[in-house]
């Protein structure tokens, strides 16, 4: 009898171990992003347990077209060692069916042990120099208070942006509860990300385990696990980049000098005249601003701040002498949980292109602060308003950033405070050919200075 008893509860323990395993291979956290090459679409998801990673995808709501991918293994840093697998597709235009140019895709992801539900992307236009995206931008989104999400999602299931982009600051924090509290904003976000592509800047609030959450769970392209990269959406040309490297510096100097170099390479690659013919705009995108007015102590708020002015008393790896060399026309920043639009400025002098018009022909970057998309930290508050500032608010929301050809480019700041009213609206225009920017060429002569060489020399003999 005992021996009955005995196997019987060996069978049923294994019963309910092999559900709760087959629980687990459900997919879900399921998200786009541009891929390596400029038409390529990624698809990440992630499942408890690991299985096969298959996209079924077809038009006209047929799912007739089959590609399979690879997942990893992601284990989180906190006491629990709780582990998930992430699952990653690549679709391309140039194989055996490929993705055809300008074409509603339907698709869902999975395996034979279970599948999502069906979600739908569009596909860029065939002549990508004459595409006009339209994106959402924000930073600073938590589980608790996302506010401006419900908003976006509406949004983004009507079709109206093309891609979504994320300045640093997710869930609060990702790594919270084990990797709970990341799992769970992946999956609030599944509403809009599912639909569109979601590019991603790293902030602050992912530092933990040496950003290892931020590294794992997201998708973009290049070889540096998402903290650095570059993507162009028609005439636009994107550079993401770490502001975290500048403040993290115990998780190795290294990182800030490679960093450095290749923004460096990337904006003078993208400066060159064929490239910056086909795409005019280069937008930089990192979490920690350079310039803002809060009533804080953020460094933003102090005029030798690590970005602006560099690692000190050297200066070294400063951005706005870089940013300002190489034409820059608008820079993306978050952290501050407001909305703050700047004059165009350099070294804290304002560049307007004239009184009327300061934004057409500017004579230095356009910096704006896009932090307040809602997190259970709340919004900030500001103090007076220096003469460098042209329009903020503490409203939550969101911006809106319309391409309409390689000259004009319109901004919006919309407040969800004010039920989806457009709070800024405004144009920055430049025209063809583009002029650099008045002082660069003296600034790049100041800044052959061979200290920061330097410093560059002297990490590569240590590696």
């Amino acid at each position: 009898m005992f021996v009955y008893f005995f196997l019987t509860g060996l069978v049923f323990t294994s019963i309910l171990t092999e559900s709760s395993a087959t629980v687990r291979y459900q997919p879900e956290q399921i998200h786009l992003s541009f891929g390596e090459k400029e038409r390529s679409i990624v698809i990440t998801w992630s499942t408890g347990n690991k299985t096969d990673s298959i996209v079924k995808y077809g038009g006209g709501g047929q799912l007739l077209q089959t590609k399979a991918g690879s997942c990893s293994l992601f284990v989180d840093g906190g006491s629990k060692k709780a582990s998930q697998y992430i699952h990653r597709v690549t679709l391309y235009y140039e194989e055996p069916d490929s993705l055809q140019p300008e074409t509603k895709y339907y698709y869902h992801v999975g395996s034979d042990r279970g599948w999502s539900a069906i979600y739908w992307f569009m596909t860029p236009p065939e002549n990508l120099n004459e595409w006009a995206p339209s994106i959402a931008i924000y930073g600073d989104m938590g589980n608790v208070n996302a506010q401006s999400l419900p908003r976006l999602q509406a949004e983004t299931q009507a079709g109206n942006y093309d891609a979504i982009i994320h300045v640093g600051d997710f869930a609060y924090n990702m790594d919270d509860y084990d990797g709970e509290v990341g799992d769970e904003f992946m999956r609030q976000i599944e509403t809009i990300a599912a639909y569109v592509p979601y590019m991603t800047t790293v902030g602050n609030h992912e530092s933990a385990y040496n950003f290892s959450h931020y590294r794992a769970r997201f998708s973009m392209p290049g070889p540096y696990e998402n903290m650095m990269y570059s993507f162009n959406m028609g005439p636009i040309h994107f550079i993401s980049f770490s502001t975290e490297y500048y403040y993290y510096l115990r998780y190795g100097f290294k990182m800030l000098v490679k960093q450095y170099e290749w923004l460096e390479n990337d904006l003078k690659m993208a400066n060159h005249p064929a490239n910056r013919t086909i795409r005019p705009w280069i937008i930089t995108l990192g979490h920690r601003p350079m310039y803002c007015s809060n009533k804080d102590d953020d460094d933003c708020t102090r005029i030798k701040n690590r970005l602006r002015y560099g690692i000190t008393p050297l200066r070294l790896f400063a951005l706005e002498d870089l940013f300002y060399k190489y034409s820059v026309d608008l820079e993306i920043w978050a952290h501050e949980h407001s909305y703050e639009r700047l004059w165009p400025i350099y070294d804290y002098k304002v560049y307007n292109g004239s009184y009327d018009e300061p934004y057409t022909n500017p004579r230095a970057p356009v910096h704006i602060v896009v932090g307040s998309a809602g997190c259970q930290e709340r919004v900030d508050s500001f103090n007076p308003l220096p003469s460098w500032s042209g329009f903020r608010s503490s409203d939550y929301g969101y911006s809106r950033v319309k391409v309409h050809n390689a000259t004009h480019l319109n901004l919006q700041q919309v407040s969800d405070d004010l039920d989806g009213q457009v709070i800024d609206d405004w144009w920055l225009v430049k025209e063809m050919p583009r002029i650099k920017f008045p002082l660069a060429d003296k600034l790049e002569e100041a800044t052959k200075d061979t200290s920061q060489n330097h410093i560059r020399e002297t990490v590569e003999i240590n590696e």
